[in-house]
């Protein structure tokens, strides 16, 4: 079969229109819209670091301006949303539920997630929660035997919790703050959710369908992306659809990877207007969390520095890619000084040319004010800049 070809500048195009990038509110308001965007990324990857608000507020936030977290958290009571692993700890949409149950499997079946399980702990947990409702980690007693873990010393329970989580016999029943509130399977499921667990051949179907239509178009690696075992089964699973004609090979000019996509999604992507909006991206961000993808369609190498050593890191701690228009341009360091009711630019760097550099200064202090005022801060100082005139003229318009 022979490859559409599309420019890189299609292939952006597409992307950002799948991924609800391509206008400033493209889901709407209110907890359909959060609903809706969260169905249609597939996931939204949740993380811990709070240096401003934490990813999966922040992911939401940047395609639904009004959002709230609150009508996340009503989102998950309603079991329209629920929390668990994807390449990485998610919401995920509840009506996907099933597609999970490969992984709990195998993990209830022995395969090691971060740990080996304490059974005994494991079924005092199950018994307490069956008896007394849902709980907390911090409504188990430590016992004092807090052994080393991948993030820390946690107590038993606590581990315990998690476990059972991941082998699918507790799930999230809400949060409280932060904090994880565990109730048993069953009493969280809502009634008439199909928990078959499916086929070898419908997970992989159901892989290669959310990765291309909220990527719009997908290498046979992406879809896989950190997740081990599938790469002969996927292959052939593609080579199957190609053959039916369900999906399509495409080939980006001047690249050498063959993605594959939808013949209806590259006929809308590729015609979809992009608005020159800027977006403060996440690192977690749905767009941005496949590094490779980034530099390949995007031509931005990026990487999160929180990881690195202080000593080492280029650019700042948290960096957020700008992206203005079907650009990436440059990032931004922030940081919410609650305290001070002050959001710090601690470093903002502009790698790529910018041709309305006017318009991007207006735009980029547009959403550098909302970011202010999503993370409760009144006022903005910019510590430190690469482009001088951009930094005056900002500083200026967010004052």
């Amino acid at each position: 079969m022979n490859s559409l070809k599309l420019s890189p500048t299609q292939a952006r195009r597409l992307t950002l229109t799948c991924q609800g990038l391509h206008k400033r509110n493209a889901y709407g308001s209110g907890e359909a819209a959060v609903l809706n965007c969260v169905e249609n990324l597939g996931y939204v990857q949740v993380d811990t670091i709070s240096v401003i608000n934490r990813a999966h507020h922040h992911t939401l936030w940047t395609r639904v301006p009004t959002f709230h977290e609150n009508e996340l958290d009503t989102l998950q009571r309603e079991r329209k949303v629920f929390e668990y692993w994807a390449h990485a700890a998610a919401y995920l949409p509840m009506r996907d539920f099933r597609f999970s149950l490969p992984y709990m499997n195998a993990i209830a079946g022995g395969q090691k997630h971060w740990r080996s399980p304490d059974k005994k702990t494991m079924a005092s947990v199950i018994r307490h929660i069956r008896a007394e409702g849902p709980a907390m980690a911090r409504d188990f007693e430590d016992s004092g035997n807090t052994k080393p873990h991948f993030w820390g010393g946690k107590k038993p329970a606590k581990l315990a919790l998690e476990q059972l989580f991941i082998e699918g016999e507790l799930m999230i029943s809400r949060r409280a703050g932060f904090q994880k509130v565990f109730d048993l399977t069953e009493r969280v499921l809502p009634n008439g959710l199909d928990t078959s667990t499916p086929t070898n051949e419908e997970f992989l179907r159901y892989l290669i369908d959310r990765t291309i239509r909220s990527q719009g178009i997908a290498t046979e690696a992406e879809i896989r992306y950190l997740r081990k075992g599938l790469k002969a089964d996927l292959a052939c699973q593609i080579q199957q659809m190609l053959s039916d004609g369900e999906i399509i090979p495409v080939q980006i000019d001047g690249k050498p990877n063959t993605y594959y996509s939808y013949s209806d999604i590259i006929e809308t992507g590729i015609t979809t207007r992009i608005a020159k909006n800027t977006h403060l991206l996440s690192p977690f961000d749905n767009l941005v969390i496949q590094r490779k993808r980034v530099l390949d369609l995007f031509e931005f190498d990026y990487q999160i520095e929180c990881y690195v050593p202080e000593a080492k890191r280029k650019h700042g701690y948290f960096c957020l890619p700008i992206l203005f228009g079907d650009a990436i341009v440059g990032r931004l360091d922030p940081k919410a000084d609650r305290a001070r009711s002050t959001l710090l630019i601690r470093n903002l760097v502009i790698e790529n040319k910018v041709t309305q550099t006017d318009a991007f200064a207006s735009k980029l202090a547009r959403t550098i004010k909302s970011l202010a005022a999503f993370n409760d801060c009144e006022n903005i100082d910019i510590e430190r800049c690469n482009d001088k005139r951009l930094a005056k003229a900002l500083s200026r318009l967010v004052a």
